[in-house]
């Protein structure tokens, strides 16, 4: 340990000047209004920032330690900032106790995690492992469901929480839509949100022009998604991985130069306003009712509440997003499933088997963007008002990201990323200047503890010999 300690003191004060070179500008100082004639001033953070580097110094210590095997001295480190994050001891902010406990805590974890992974995979490869994790999977699957359906009586859901709700499963929806071009057929698209956009106007311009209802609408929503994500498909059959990438990312930006351009449509940057919401059997989420018509509140004969229409949305996407959901389960056990999954792994041999990658695109693409305009259809009724910048490039790399950090081809997986990735710089909101730095590192986490996303198992759709796989070691 001697003779490799010089070179790990040297990573770690390389590390820590580099931190401290990044971290000068995001933590060191910051803007803020003074009143004065100028407008603005500094205030400084610098005592903050020191503390931080000081922290990540030990820690990548001690992150040497463990790789280089010597993993006790690496959880005695660890030990020791938990302790002194926990400590009354006083800090700047509250926010560097739990950042040194924090980076504590991952050391330990980064110091004992090849004994819990190796002992997990042997475990995993097991007859008995399989079956558990099996079980584990369709019993997170069930609790999720309850958790889900439970949220609006409990009593942390507010307004904000049902609202994080809402926004959490779209984008759950969004992303089993996407699964099945990326994680199942292996296509990749950067241009989803396109039809996502799709669907959206396509119902803000029926209702709002042609006074058609939301449950009238929304099937014609995905019906028009799906016609764009054919039209999307016929152009790059012959185009595989960087080249799809770009030619599906180009997709997208057209759509959104269309909006922004076509005012006699779309009315441009302006956007579309005073969209209908959705009705429960003809009755509308409001105080007053419109000339022959009702309110909720009157047909329930409950009192009126702003929440109600929250609630309303919160378990109208739920549904969708579990109709999305069975039919991808289901579909993935056809044969048009199974064609997806064979065209991932390799088109050459499907062209063997006979299997036409022609169709086999095109339903894929056609599929998921019909579920991208159902959700299209969900957003533009709950806000009321879209704008081509609701669809811009980000929305498509933030539903990607969930797929892909979620695990490609897991259902769960998309879940749990959606609510990492969404619901987590919402959570860390009261962390102020520091939210992001905690986003970032939850995304490096993941990349580091979990390369093949968050469930990066999961069950074939299909087993020819399901008791000989079992006793198979």
């Amino acid at each position: 340990m001697a003779s490799r300690l010089p070179n790990m003191l040297k990573d770690a004060a390389l590390t820590a000047l580099v931190a401290a070179a990044l971290g000068f500008f995001i933590v060191g100082f910051r803007t803020l209004d003074v009143g004065s004639r100028t407008g603005l001033g500094f205030e400084y953070e610098f005592v903050d920032l020191a503390v931080a580097v000081v922290v990540i110094f030990f820690g990548r210590v001690g992150l040497s330690l463990a790789s280089s095997g010597l993993r006790w001295p690496a959880i005695a480190l660890g030990v020791v900032m938990i302790g002194a994050g926990v400590s009354p001891m006083k800090l700047p902010s509250g926010f560097l106790h739990w950042f040194v406990a924090l980076g504590g805590v991952l050391l330990v974890i980064r110091a004992v995690w090849p004994w819990a992974d190796q002992a997990i995979h042997a475990a995993a490869r097991t007859p008995t492992g399989r079956v558990v994790d099996k079980i584990g999977s369709e019993w997170l699957g069930w609790l999720l469901l309850g958790l889900a359906i439970v949220m609006p009586f409990t009593p942390f859901a507010d307004q904000k929480t049902m609202d994080l709700g809402v926004l959490i499963l779209t984008y759950v929806m969004l992303g089993w839509g996407l699964n099945i071009v990326v994680g199942l057929a292996g296509l990749l698209d950067l241009g989803y949100v396109a039809f996502y956009a799709v669907g959206a106007y396509a119902y803000a311009l029926l209702a709002t022009e042609h006074g058609l209802g939301f449950w009238v609408v929304l099937p014609l929503a995905g019906m028009f998604s799906a016609s764009f994500g054919i039209l999307l498909g016929f152009p790059v059959l012959r185009l595989r991985g960087d080249y799809l990438a770009i030619v599906t990312l180009g997709f997208g930006e057209i759509i959104r130069l269309v909006l922004l351009n076509w005012f006699d449509l779309t009315n441009g940057p302006a956007g579309i306003g005073s969209i209908p919401g959705p009705t429960l059997f003809g009755a509308v989420f409001a105080e007053t009712a419109p000339p022959g018509g009702t309110t909720v509140s009157e047909m329930l004969g409950i009192p009126f509440s702003g929440i109600h229409r929250l609630i309303f949305l919160y378990y109208l996407i739920l549904f969708l997003a579990l109709i999305t959901n069975l039919f991808t389960q289901r579909m993935r056990r056809l044969p048009v499933g199974r064609a997806w999954e064979a065209l991932r792994e390799d088109e050459t041999a499907c062209k063997a088997l006979g299997i036409n990658p022609t169709n086999t695109k095109l339903t894929a693409f056609a599929v998921g963007a019909m579920f991208a305009g159902f959700a299209g259809s969900f957003f533009a009724a709950k806000q009321r008002f879209i704008s081509p910048e609701s669809f811009t490039f980000i929305e498509s790399a933030i539903i990607l990201a969930i797929v892909v950090l979620g695990g490609m081809g897991s259902q769960i997986g998309v879940v749990l990323a959606a609510v990492l990735l969404i619901g987590l710089p919402e959570w860390f909101r009261e962390l102020g200047n520091y939210r992001m730095l905690a986003f970032g590192l939850a995304m490096v986490l993941i990349m580091v503890f979990r390369p093949r996303g968050l469930i990066g198992h999961r069950e074939p759709s299909i087993r020819l010999h399901p008791v000989a796989s079992a006793g198979s070691g």
